[in-house]
């Protein structure tokens, strides 16, 4: 089994800043619009129902950035590669939170969303492409896990830093400071960025072996190198053996079937856009970004009020970002979709029981009943982040094929945005209407997902399993064909399954094949 480098491990740990950057600016609002100076600033503590549509539209028209955001990255990652494109998302990032820190009006604070969304989306759909890209497989989810993780421990700093900041007496500081440090890890992304290479995997569809391969031999480190390692092939010469077959397959059958238009034309390509929106619309569908933009409603009506409200809504995304983490051990062990359905049913039950909590003990000064309003809340964060943020940025990144893979994670991530825009933008107004009945559409939702989950994902063994899998191996997953297997993998796939490609070499050609590569690719890069 091979092992991530200290090379790996680093290019990870700087993709997470632009993480980071998608999580405080996607959670720095929920304290915002609770903070007294920011309400008064903008006249919205007089008329609760004007107060309610402007936080509807704050966190719509950022939705809606976010959705031209995922839409801009997706061709704009095969045109221009993934640095070029991660850097422009940094820059915008950038720019949308300096507006919004210096914000004079309304109106200026909705096209500083608008822009901040656009540049977030382009960061939420590249950061898992780019991770899992130079991850190795068995690791995979762990690696390309820390972009959950690190999402959430952005809304957790955000949550922290709006609790600090609601205690200081300069009204124009206690918001204005939360949204100008959403700055820091956009500016931390692009001071870092020279020590990030290009994605070796874009590099070969551009023809460059020579940069690729430099780059896939410092990626992994071999466990199993033995004192002749001379005379057999190393991982990252197995590896990057099948990424150039792959690549030479995909590009002629892209050429063949059309282009584009196979996305949604080919089934096998067509049911992994279905497959990538699917799970990321039924993540939102589970209430999270509306439970965790408007959490201090939620507990208001549990009549806790005051400094505690966001007390613990810190707590509440810390805990997340702990089992985000946990989620990122567990799945290249138990899976993917195995812990997304664990986590959509957590999360059902969890909201079921909260909103029995709301109905019975709203307005009361019941203290064991909304405690236990509370600590439903916090085991619906503890399942939504142990088993479905992390995971669907995991999966929803290595399903498609490499020539896809950017247009798929857009696609996916619209089902995101989609979502929240519908979601989020009604949410102020009916929670002042119906209040805890809105979370019944958001169980339901839930229920009807795991159900089309459960009998629509299903395939060899199962569930459609990933881990374990090369990126270009999980086309064996849907049917279509793999140019070549290396015995690691071949080992993985063997304890799940007896599938075989068409397309796989004889163990002793790919050999010869995978030397010549390395013969004629050294000298170049050296």
């Amino acid at each position: 089994m091979a092992h991530y480098s200290a090379f790996n491990i680093r290019i990870i740990l700087v993709l997470t800043l632009g993480s980071l950057t998608y999580g405080y600016a996607f959670s720095v609002i929920t304290n915002t619009l609770g903070q007294p100076g920011f309400l008064s600033y903008f006249n919205l503590d007089n008329d609760a129902s004007y107060a309610n549509q402007i936080e509807g539209a704050i966190n719509g028209i950022f939705s809606a950035g976010g959705t031209f955001g995922a839409l801009t990255v997706g061709y704009m990652c095969d045109i221009h590669g993934r640095k070029v494109t991660m850097n422009t998302a940094a820059i915008i990032s950038l720019v949308g939170g300096a507006l919004q820190a210096g914000s004079v009006d309304i109106a200026m604070l909705l096209v500083a969303r608008f822009i901040t969304g656009w540049g977030i989306g382009m960061m939420v759909v590249l950061i898992p492409i780019f991770q899992a890209e130079i991850s190795p497989p068995s690791s995979r989810g762990l690696l390309v896990g820390q972009h959950g993780a690190w999402i959430v421990a952005g809304y957790a700093i955000a949550s922290w830093v709006g609790v600090g900041t609601f205690y200081s007496t300069n009204m124009s500081f206690q918001w204005r400071f939360p949204l100008a440090l959403q700055c820091a890890s956009p500016l931390a992304l692009l001071c870092c960025s020279p020590w990030v290479p290009e994605s070796p995997r874009w590099l070969l569809m551009q023809g460059r072996h020579a940069e690729s391969w430099d780059i896939v031999s410092r990626l992994h480190v071999d466990a199993h190198d033995q004192p002749d390692s001379q005379k057999k092939l190393s991982y990252a010469q197995k590896e990057f053996h099948q990424m150039v077959k792959q690549v030479e397959m995909d590009t002629n059958a892209w050429a063949a079937g059309g282009g584009a238009r196979q996305m949604f034309t080919k089934p096998s390509y067509r049911k992994r856009m279905w497959m990538g929106f699917f799970t990321q619309y039924s993540a939102q569908a589970t209430g999270a970004m509306v439970v965790n933009n408007y959490i201090v409603n939620l507990y208001h009506g549990l009549g806790i009020n005051g400094g505690l409200v966001l007390v613990l809504g810190a707590l509440y995304v810390t805990v997340a970002t702990g089992a985000n983490f946990l989620a990122s051990v567990l799945m290249d062990h138990v899976g993917r979709v195995r812990l997304l359905i664990i986590g959509l049913t957590g999360c059902m039950l969890s909201l079921s029981l909260e909103c029995a909590m709301e109905a019975r003990f709203e307005g009361t000064s019941d203290r064991v009943g909304n405690a236990l309003g509370v600590f439903f809340v916090f085991t619906f964060i503890f399942f939504y982040a142990g088993g479905i943020d992390a995971t669907s940025y995991v999966y929803c990144s290595e399903i498609f094929p490499t020539h896809i893979r950017s247009q798929g994670m857009a696609f996916s991530m619209i089902g995101t945005f989609l979502s929240t825009v519908v979601f989020l933008e009604a949410g102020p107004t009916a929670l002042a209407k119906i209040k805890w009945n809105y979370y019944i559409m958001f169980i339901g939702l839930t229920a009807v997902d795991i159900a089309v989950m459960w009998y629509y994902f299903p395939e060899n063994n199962r569930f459609i399993q990933t881990k374990g899998l090369s990126l270009e191996e999980i086309n064996i997953r849907f049917s279509d064909e793999v140019a070549v297997h290396f015995s690691d993998a071949d080992a993985e796939r063997k304890g799940g399954d007896d599938v075989e490609s068409s397309g796989t070499e004889p163990a002793e050609e790919a050999k010869a094949d995978a030397e010549h590569l390395e013969h004629s690719i050294l000298p170049s890069s050296q």
